[in-house]
């Protein structure tokens, strides 16, 4: 039952305040205007959001006009995550490019571009980078969006995109804190574990958030997931001991010492949402220190921001949430919306105002530097169209399913006549695998093969489909746009780190002889 509440009320402005929640268009619905008006300082943007470029900054001038110092976030990590470019793939590409070519300078300007981009149109928090280890490579979750399994490399590249987002007036916030990159659970479908010692996480976890920390981010994303370690009850996001004993606290007492804002993962994602709903994990994440309740992946309507507002009002009416811990969250949100309002007018926020140079050819660059080529034996380029086969997993939600990904697209362009196919796991059986086999055939006739897979460690179907197509063409062209972690095969070999756009363009270029 909703409880009634005055919108000028300083407890209800506060509740609304430390709310980032998303809804649903590419223009703003009235209840969201109408909502910024009573306190609501944040708003967080997904592809369903984003049509174009100028479409997303009529959008953030629409929600700037009722409220001038709004926080507009988004989710966009380049690579294999990316909002701003959901349709067509994006530009850059993801971390694991970034962190196999190992040039933290080069990382500082992609981010940099990158934010240059989300300022011009009117964005000003990224929920990125991934501050994630990825220590397990079977990792369902986070692979190509981590630096890497190094947490010295990780950290430094970290640190080289927190600077050069930041660089463009646009805050960065690092996640998943304390590190989900040792997890074999995707946290959107449970709750995962990380059963790592107190050590193990000082040597390897937490080293990359230091790095973020003492690089000025300007935001720390909470991880749901259970570190006994830190807490054996509560998962990280719902835990003081995590988020105030450990993020929080002084570096003289152990901890991060971290002063900027705390913004929780997506409240309804099951690790949180199937065992303490959204309003009751809501509540626990901000007496726990987190500052800010990311909500909207899923559940993107009024309704769902007042359930949240009048949840915290009423905990702090029935003395279960302190006032002043949700006066002091509220206060770092708006401390980070004035610090975007003095970053945007420093960089400018326009086309043609003075700011950060565009870099346009910044991702591609990155993208062919990443590349990783193993010939087996002479290799001729393609100069014929040829035959793509997508093997293609199911995606994972926070990549989604709805961005296009492989080098089709792109080997099309430059072989035109180039046709693709998707061939999904219909199973792991034998008879599936030959079936699958003669389909791709049929399909390629004379044609060469390039073969496209996405973390074939991952998927013992994949792996059995590569081989058995290999057998019957040796001279297939083979494509890791995943983690590259099963041994190159094919008569060429081309590890992409990331399925972004871009790092098909690139791979693309190397077969056709570019």
């Amino acid at each position: 039952m909703t409880t009634l509440v005055r919108p000028s009320d300083t407890l209800t402005r506060d509740a609304l305040t430390v709310l980032q929640p998303g809804f649903t268009g590419t223009s703003a619905p009235d209840w969201l205007l109408r909502r910024l008006g009573e306190g609501l300082t944040s708003v967080g943007l997904f592809g369903r959001n984003i049509a174009s470029p100028d479409q997303l900054a009529a959008l953030t001038a629409e929600l700037r006009a009722e409220r001038e110092d709004v926080l507009v976030a988004i989710d966009e990590e380049g690579g294999d995550v990316t909002r701003l470019e959901v349709r067509g793939g994006s530009s850059f590409p993801g971390n694991l490019a970034l962190g196999a070519v190992d040039d933290t300078r080069l990382t500082h300007d992609v981010a940099r571009e990158l934010g240059r981009r989300l300022a011009e149109c009117g964005v000003n928090l990224n929920w990125a980078p991934s501050a994630d280890v990825n220590s397990n490579p079977s990792n369902p979750v986070i692979g190509v969006r981590s630096f890497g399994a190094d947490p010295q490399l990780v950290a430094r590249h970290t640190a080289a995109y927190v600077q050069g987002l930041q660089s463009a007036g646009v805050a960065a916030c690092a996640k998943h804190f304390p590190g989900h990159g040792d997890t074999a659970v995707d946290s959107h479908h449970d709750l995962p574990r990380i059963a790592a010692d107190l050590r193990t996480l000082q040597e390897r976890e937490l080293v990359p958030f230091r790095a973020a920390i003492a690089a000025g981010t300007k935001a720390v994303m909470s991880a749901h997931i259970l570190l006994p370690a830190l807490d054996g009850t509560l998962p990280a996001t719902l835990s003081r001991d995590v988020l105030t004993g450990l993020l929080r606290a002084p570096v003289a007492d152990g901890g991060l010492g971290f002063e900027g804002l705390i913004v929780t993962d997506g409240m309804e994602m099951q690790a949180i949402s199937a065992t303490y709903g959204i309003e009751r994990g809501s509540v626990l994440a901000i007496a726990a220190g987190a500052d800010a309740i990311c909500v909207g992946g899923g559940l993107a309507d009024e309704a769902t921001v007042l359930r949240l507002r009048d949840a915290l009002v009423r905990a702090v009416r029935d003395g279960e949430l302190s006032e002043k811990r949700l006066a002091d969250a509220a206060a770092r949100v708006r401390a980070l919306a004035r610090w975007t309002r003095s970053a945007g007018a420093t960089q400018g926020t326009l086309p043609g105002e003075r700011g950060v140079a565009p870099a346009p050819e910044a991702g591609l660059v990155a993208a062919r530097r990443a590349l990783r080529i193993t010939r087996n034996g002479p290799y001729e380029p393609l100069r014929a169209p040829a035959y793509v086969a997508a093997f293609t997993p199911v995606a994972n939600i926070a990549v989604g399913d709805e961005t296009p990904w492989g080098v089709a697209a792109e080997l099309g362009r430059l072989l035109p006549g180039t046709e693709t196919g998707t061939y999904g796991n219909a199973g792991a059986v034998a008879a599936d695998t030959r079936t699958r086999t003669q389909e791709i055939l049929r399909a390629a006739g004379e044609r060469r093969i390039v073969a496209v897979v996405r973390d074939a460690h991952r998927h013992a179907w994949m792996t059995d489909a590569l081989d058995a197509l290999l057998d019957a063409r040796p001279d297939t062209v083979v494509v890791e746009m995943g983690l590259p972690q099963a041994p190159p095969r094919g008569a060429l070999h081309i590890a992409t780190h990331g399925a972004a756009r871009v790092c098909g363009r690139a791979a693309a270029e190397v077969i056709a002889g570019g």
